[in-house]
């Protein structure tokens, strides 16, 4: 069952996917200023299909630390793609820092773009970091919550990895607090994307970092964050099977 399920929301994602993504063209031509309000719905519906079709749901512990405006670094852990939706929504104006091969898929990349996200070309060197800083400082302006995935890379649950100093360096020329976020999604949504278990992934957002640490104080700030959240955690559900709802935070609008 759990299969088929999976398979169903694999088709339904895709499906949405592609009948958003034509719809676009609209967005694109005519409302381009409701760009991210439109990316905020697709990832709404993609989340819902995954609550209704593969019984995974939200519960967020530490809501009351997110911004209901204005400009902040969130540091995500990163266990699967659901990490790339869930953000969308949970915050009122989100910039992703991302990969630019992403900004390359067809009818999706050139809306994420237009969103506001952030692109990021992982091997262009002090070029692209120089671009990096520029679009950060944008958004900031812009009162943008950024967010982004120091691990670099999807890491297994329970895993641990170094991690990347590029989330130092936002928050050192954005001049930022850093929001530490610990997930277990990759409990439910498998690493390779296809599978879905039925159940909660929890989103624990630990109190901001303020600004101006160096960058192996606040490294070690993320990491110590997120080792507390997830002892927390374990202590309170050592074993949870309930499907959670999404709280909504702000009003969704580009």
């Amino acid at each position: 069952m759990t299969l088929l399920r999976a398979g169903l929301f694999n088709l339904y994602f895709l499906l949405l996917t592609i009948v958003m993504g034509l719809a676009a063209f609209w967005v694109r031509l005519f409302a381009r200023r409701h760009a991210l309000a439109y990316a905020q719905c697709w990832a709404r519906l993609t989340l819902a299909g995954l609550r209704h079709i593969c019984g995974i749901g939200v519960v967020v512990t530490g809501a009351e630390h997110l911004p209901s405006t204005g400009p902040i670094l969130i540091a995500s852990q990163h266990q699967s793609a659901f990490d790339t939706l869930v953000w969308m929504n949970l915050v009122p104006r989100p910039a992703y820092v991302m990969k630019r091969e992403l900004t390359r898929i067809p009818l999706v990349g050139p809306m994420l773009l237009l969103a506001g996200m952030i692109p990021l070309e992982r091997q262009g060197g002090a070029r692209a970091l120089r671009e990096l800083m520029r679009a950060t400082e944008a958004a900031r302006d812009d009162g943008r919550q950024i967010v982004i995935f120091p691990e670099g890379t999807r890491v297994l649950a329970g895993d641990a990895v170094p991690l990347q100093p590029g989330v130092a360096a936002l928050a050192s020329h954005a001049g930022l607090p850093v929001l530490p976020v610990a997930t277990d999604s990759g409990k439910r949504w498998s690493r390779r994307a296809f599978m879905k278990h039925p159940g909660s992934i929890h989103i624990d957002i630990a109190p901001a970092i303020p600004a101006g640490l160096r960058r192996g104080q606040l490294l070690a700030e993320i990491r110590r964050a997120w080792i507390s959240v997830e002892a927390r955690r374990a202590a309170i559900l050592p074993v949870d099977k309930t499907v959670g709802r999404m709280p909504e935070i702000g009003d969704g609008r580009g």
